[in-house]
């Protein structure tokens, strides 16, 4: 593995006398793709309050790109960027208007320059003087993981990135993630749908009862279970590959 830009020990928190992580251990390599994979209330989302100094731990310990979460968190804080579940766009202001707000609050230099590149690396130019409020899901989606890069941080937490995205938008959201962390960003994913973890994840981690109870490729993970009986039948597709292929057709007319 390369080196480690996450490294979790033993961390425990509690809501109303409830364990919700019970001891959770995991690293991140520099550059990876870890998928955070559990069910609702799983302690996903808490996990990720954490490692992006939104949430004080009970117990415990983690470090981002060295720091210590809990006693550096200002430098963990310019390491990192966190795209929640909803968008956190001003729908009143235009992309690039958004883009700008970002790079000047972060102190970045030329924020109208930095602005236009990720408008033109998330093919958002066209749409870059409508207010937010106007866009399309995956637009709105896009745009705030454009504004997430601005800095550019090390380290980029996406908490269950394409919850109530059309399966469009969602293959949209999938790309992008795939060339940040060909482009050396570390991203740590948190999702319910498999098939979200089987496309992107280097690696995956399942968080079950309050701890990780299995980490692995999917390779490896696919080899803790019996040899699958093999089966001559016809493959159906999906409701999902029959819609998509009906909208590429349409837009080939």
């Amino acid at each position: 593995m390369n080196q480690t830009a996450i490294s979790v020990k033993g961390l425990k928190k509690s809501f109303n006398n409830k364990e919700v992580l019970k001891g959770v251990d995991f690293e991140v390599g520099c550059g990876e793709i870890f998928a955070l994979l559990g069910s609702n209330g799983a302690g996903k989302t808490t996990t990720v309050n954490i490692l992006s100094t939104l949430l004080k731990p009970d117990g415990g310990e983690a470090y981002i790109c060295g720091f210590d979460v809990q006693r550096q968190s200002d430098h963990v804080r310019q390491s990192i960027s966190l795209t929640g579940q909803f968008a956190a766009l001003d729908g009143m202001l235009t992309g690039r208007e958004n883009l700008k707000l970002i790079a000047k609050l972060r102190g970045v230099p030329k924020p109208s320059q930095v602005a236009d590149s990720l408008l033109a690396k998330f093919s958002l130019t066209d749409a870059a003087s409508r207010r937010a409020d106007q866009y399309s899901g995956g637009m709105k989606r896009r745009l705030d993981l454009a504004m997430s890069l601005i800095g550019p941080p090390a380290v980029l937490f996406l908490d269950e990135p394409t919850t109530g995205l059309d399966p469009e938008a969602r293959i949209e959201v999938w790309n992008t993630i795939e060339e940040l962390a060909s482009s050396g960003t570390t991203i740590l994913l948190t999702t319910q749908y498999l098939e979200e973890a089987e496309q992107l994840a280097d690696r995956i981690a399942i968080l079950h009862g309050g701890k990780i109870i299995t980490t692995g490729t999917l390779t490896e993970l696919k080899e803790m279970y019996p040899p699958a009986k093999v089966e001559y039948i016809e493959k159906q597709p999906t409701l999902e590959e029959i819609f998509l292929e009906i909208i590429s057709k349409k837009e080939a007319m």
